[in-house]
């Protein structure tokens, strides 16, 4: 499999399942800029305020290449399908996505504290001109599941455990796949400016049993006390390479 690129956008892909792709990675000439919401924007009134901010930054909605998103508690299978249907038509309309193909790198975790009344976005990424910009990314979000089966709760590892060596298993086949997705782009933990877990279960123990072994602690580790979208599923992380930052109230 080979990325593919997404012309009008200004980055490149890694083809994934019909919600989102595996990464993004900005072509030569651009660079991919990431904003967060002071608090979660409902789906809605999210997709306005990043159409409206990519006109003010003279980016055309197909510059929108990976977010965040942040939902109320996990789906069940059939729940999250519709989730997406509705998440898709919007990218439909924008002209990002065609038929089930999605160029658009995601997350979507569920807060376990002061979770949001209704699915919305933490943050976006879109890509800017810049021809002397060095080489930025976004892997997507992956919890302990391979993605592209027919469903997700026969694949899951160690399903229904929780026990620390459990919850080391999940984690070292999350980061295989965030290794193998960062592959895609010539890339590794040592060119990240960020990594993030979501699990509420206990990740001490991984700092010296799988993550800093591998240098997911490069720049530091995230964690938010979340859980990964789908009902099963104990661990997620994502990471990426993004240089400039900001917040929007």
């Amino acid at each position: 499999m080979k990325t593919k690129l997404m012309e009008t956008g200004g980055y490149r892909y890694i083809p994934g399942v019909m919600q989102y792709s595996a990464g993004v990675c900005a072509n030569e000439g651009y660079r991919i800029v990431r904003a967060r919401f002071a608090d979660v924007v409902p789906l809605e009134e999210g997709f306005k305020r990043i159409a409206d901010h990519l006109e003010s930054v003279d980016r055309p909605l197909q510059a929108f290449c990976a977010c965040e998103l942040r939902s109320p508690g996990q789906f069940s299978e059939q729940d999250f399908r519709s989730f997406n249907e509705l998440y898709a038509g919007t990218l439909r309309q924008w002209d990002i996505m065609e038929g089930d193909e999605n160029p658009i790198a995601r997350s979507n975790v569920c807060p376990e504290i002061d979770p949001p009344a209704a699915p919305g976005f933490h943050s976006f990424l879109y890509t800017v001109r810049d021809e002397d910009a060095p080489k930025t990314f976004a892997i997507a979000g992956s919890g302990e599941v391979p993605e592209g089966a027919a469903n997700y709760h026969d694949h899951i590892i160690r399903p229904g455990e929780t026990s620390p060596d459990a919850i080391r298993e999940k984690a070292a086949f999350v980061l295989d796949e965030m290794e193998r997705r960062m592959a895609f782009f010539d890339a590794n933990w040592a060119e990240t400016t960020a990594a993030q877990i979501y699990t509420v279960h206990e990740i001490h123990p991984l700092m010296t049993s799988e993550l800093g072994p591998r240098g997911a602690h490069h720049n530091g580790l995230i964690w938010h006390f979340n859980r990964p979208p789908i009902a099963g599923l104990d661990y997620e992380m994502d990471c990426r390479r993004v240089f400039d930052e900001f917040v929007l109230a």
